[in-house]
């Protein structure tokens, strides 16, 4: 990243210089852009606005100083998992946070604000007409085919009153410098705009870099506009202490990461499509307590996806009848389906002349001069003028398309004569415009006289809410900043980074937590547990126990080989324990083939890229649970998780020796007894908590059925107990407790029935009816249902047995018992397919 490059520049010994003459070098080195508007510089080449307050604090520092700073601040990016994917991409990638913040003047935001204010409540009117009695069409203000021609028209929607009255709930504009040097907007984020969790990870982030400056600088705070966007998602809705939702289209959204930090951040509860179910005309959340009504929902899918009976049929990110929801007034929904009609481009010529007519005034934030190609003049100026105008589609363009869908100089050039021939067809479905170069801000360079300041394009979103009192602009934003010239930083990907926004007040400004409200009631409860968030931390219990059971059986398989006497190891692996390590392994899919050398053995089984019982892919498989759950995981867990999956990750191609493996392993197991810890002391005990046990308790007794069927069957031997002792840590205990070696009734007693060891059945068979008897009950007849039943009899059966009686044929069955346990939990929590329809609610309840 660029901290990482420049710090070559930082770790000579820097010269002694003032900080005046750093702040004078870094003015005079910085070279605006030829024919972009810049942000940094006034006509006379000063820093203008308030870019002097920023770089007299920053003139404070040294730069190594300033670097150690963004340093720690990658390091807690990386530590808290802050990452971000690209459209059509499954890799995630590094939160690219930028070196300098975007900072701007309180006197100059409250301009803005004002005409973001402005452009909202015109939004609001457009949509309010246009699903109404559409007078701006009738009068002439509105052509009707940019209505009907746009695909964000939803005919299903025509008539139909928002809950509340209202269409848009949050409101944000692209805005950067015009060619006058005042602000203007590049584009209207109306449909489901994202940006909003970035810009709050970014504050977060730079609050901790540098606390002082916040406080120094007078830096607008963002907690009150969170509470206000909060308070304003429950407006309209019809009980007075409503269930919000923010529905996403999962973890592989590029913008799940964010999704899933306002979901915590808000206190909402992160649903899918899956979630959710219509019932009695209203919409409910299935959880693990049965379906709970859900009074307001935020959207961050596209409109079309969200009800696949009356929309997109072929949608699998919605929930069918939804729409029935709006209609009765049960629902209330940010944005409004629909709202992202007034996202189209070939509005932008009739704005200023609808805000004459229905907010009485004209626009005080401009934008690039448009021409829409379906208007006769707009089409002939545009033909006319084609090699001077950027041209791109009327409608908002498919996801993913971006910037590709826009053609400007050089490409539309390559490209004049199918631009020629679609404009003669379908004339209107094109827009033209001025070509504005975007305005530019100063960034980080790496120079022969150490940091330097040199100009970036870059484009910012500003957010406003609909509150209970109207209007709130957000004293901040989301700032992408282009490393090179020719990248548009228009929308986030490889080679765009990020930048807070500082908006400085010339008083202090307060620091609560959170706004000014009232203290809230004293409340000691869980909330309810999405079911699909319970099937994945179910499976995160699972998968972690999985990789924990290949690592130990790793280390035992190494163990064996290293205290085998004498040289001739090649006897040492024909060894009847040695012989079912490897055995095991292969049939788990963690390594390739049973004859493997011990080195590439245990090489593969750890971290075998292309093998799916690997240490390393079960971690993979944890670690995906867990980014979907992001929202319910501390960032200590996700760290640990993290530098686990980073340790694992060995290269194929290099050789590890048996002892650099082993520690590896053992490390590995550090690693996973620190999430253990974690799980037990900083999860909260409620449902999600009872989960990830259950998980870890089935696999861990499954796991041991398994290891006592190879190595505690009836035909062992010594050396094959001893293996038996070590995959469940046990040899302490057995040791003290027992002064001749090992024995097979005792071994078996120790690892299948003694409930005071941690690591026997009987003990994860006791663990699991308790979690079970805690979690809740569909019914209120006092019945045990039927998976309580089966925990039930596992545990009895247990409880009465003896070692000598858990032969191949007891130890077999009491394995299908565990897995139909596992089964019987996830058709009752977990339930999907026509199953997920069924009312699930407590009953003889008041």
């Amino acid at each position: 990243m660029m901290q990482a490059a420049l710090a070559d520049s930082t770790a000579r010994a820097e010269p002694v210089e003032t900080q005046r003459a750093r702040v004078a070098r870094w003015v005079a080195g910085y070279r605006p852009a030829p024919g972009r508007p810049d942000e940094f510089l006034g006509p006379d080449g000063q820093p203008r606005g308030a870019w002097p307050r920023l770089l007299d604090h920053l003139g404070g520092l040294t730069e190594p100083e300033i670097m150690a700073r963004f340093v720690a601040a990658e390091r807690h990016i990386r530590d808290a998992g802050i990452s971000f994917r690209i459209a059509g991409d499954q890799r995630e990638h590094p939160w690219p946070l930028g070196c300098l913040p975007l900072v701007i003047e309180g006197t100059e935001w409250a301009a803005l604000s004002a005409g973001i204010v402005q452009r909202a409540e015109l939004m609001e009117a457009i949509l309010a007409d246009t699903y109404g009695e559409g007078r701006l069409v009738q009068e002439g203000l509105l052509p009707a085919a940019i209505v009907a021609g746009t695909p964000e028209f939803l005919h299903p929607l025509q008539g139909v009153t928002p809950p509340g009255g209202h269409y848009l709930k949050l409101y944000a504009a692209d805005l950067g410098r015009g060619p006058d040097g005042r602000w203007q907007v590049l584009a209207d984020r109306t449909q489901a705009p994202s940006g909003l969790g970035w810009a709050l990870e970014n504050r977060m982030v730079l609050a901790r870099t540098f606390p002082d400056f916040f406080q120094d600088l007078h830096v607008e705070r963002l907690p009150a506009f969170f509470q206000a966007f909060r308070d304003g998602l429950a407006l309209g809705a019809e009980r007075s202490d409503p269930r919000i939702c923010l529905l996403t289209s999962g973890p592989y959204s590029s913008t799940y990461v964010e999704q899933a930090a306002l979901a915590r951040y808000l206190g909402l509860m992160l649903v899918e499509g899956d979630d959710l179910v219509m019932r009695d005309g209203r919409l409910h959340v299935r959880t693990v307590s049965g379906l709970k009504r859900a009074d307001a929902l935020w959207r961050r899918i596209d409109a079309d996806f969200l009800d696949p009976l009356e929309l997109n049929p072929a949608s699998r990110l919605g929930v069918p009848g939804i729409l029935d929801a709006l209609r009765n007034g049960s629902l209330v929904m940010a944005n409004m389906p629909g709202s992202g009609l007034v996202e189209s481009a070939a509005l932008a010529p009739y704005l200023d002349g609808i805000a004459r007519r229905v907010l009485g005034e004209p626009l005080r934030l401009g934008h690039p001069r448009t021409w829409w190609c379906g208007d006769l003049e707009g089409l002939a100026h545009a033909q006319a003028n084609l090699d001077s105008l950027t041209l791109r589609p009327a409608a908002t363009p498919q996801r993913g398309a971006g910037r590709d869908a826009i053609l400007a100089g050089p490409v539309l050039a390559a490209e004049r004569e199918r631009v020629v021939a679609a404009l003669r067809d379908r004339p209107f479905d094109y827009v033209a415009q001025e070509a504005a170069p975007l305005s530019t801000m100063p960034g980080w360079e790496r120079g022969p006289d150490g940091l330097a300041l040199v100009p970036r394009p870059f484009v910012v979103r500003v957010f406003a809410t609909r509150t209970p009192l109207g209007w709130q602009v957000m004293p901040g934003g989301f700032c992408r900043v282009s490393e090179r010239e020719d990248v548009d930083p228009i929308e986030l990907r490889l080679g765009i980074r990020s930048a807070d926004v500082w908006v400085l007040s010339e008083k202090p400004v307060a620091s609560p937590l959170i706004g000014a409200q009232a203290a809230p009631r004293v409340r000691r409860v869980g909330g309810h547990l999405p079911s699909r968030a319970a099937d994945g931390l179910f499976w995160f219990g699972r998968y972690l126990e999985r990789a924990e059971a290949v690592i130990r059986l790793v280390l035992a398989h190494l163990r064996s080989v290293g205290d085998a006497v004498g040289a001739d190891i090649s006897g040492a692996l024909d060894t009847p324990a040695a012989l079912a390590l490897r055995a095991l392994l292969h049939e788990w899919g963690s390594i390739g083939a049973a004859d493997l050398p011990t080195a590439r053995l245990a090489q593969e089984a750890l971290a075998g890229h292309d093998r799916p019982g690997s240490a390393r892919a079960h971690i993979v498989s944890a670690r995906r649970n867990a980014a979907a759950l992001r929202a319910r995981l501390s960032g200590e867990a996700w760290r640990v998780l993290a530098d686990l999956n980073e340790f694992l990750s060995l290269n194929d191609e290099r050789t590890f020796t048996e002892s650099q493996l082993a520690g590896r392993a053992e490390r590995a197991l550090s690693h996973l007894a620190a999430l253990s810890g974690l799980t037990h002391e900083n999860m909260s005990r409620a449902e999600g908590w009872h989960f990830v046990e259950l998980g870890r308790r089935i696999e861990r007794a499954i796991n041991t059925c398994t290891f006592a069927l190879a190595f505690a069957n009836d035909e062992a031997t010594p050396g094959c107990l001893g293996v038996m002792l070590s995959l469940c840590d046990s040899q302490i205990s057995y040791g003290r407790r027992y002064l001749q070696g090992a024995a097979l009734d005792p071994v078996r007693d120790m690892v299948l029935l003694d409930p005071y060891n941690p690591r026997s059945i009987a003990f994860q068979a006791e663990a699991i009816t308790r979690h079970l008897a805690d979690l809740p009950a569909l019914a209120a007849d006092g019945l045990p249902e039927p998976h309580c039943r089966l925990a039930a009899r596992i545990l009895s059966e247990l409880r009465s047995g003896e070692a000598a009686d858990f032969d191949a044929v007891r130890l077999t069955a009491l394995a299908t018992d565990l897995e139909r346990l596992a089964d019987g939990i996830a058709a009752r929590y977990f339930p999907t397919g026509p199953n997920a329809l069924r009312p699930e609610k407590l009953t003889g309840l008041a």
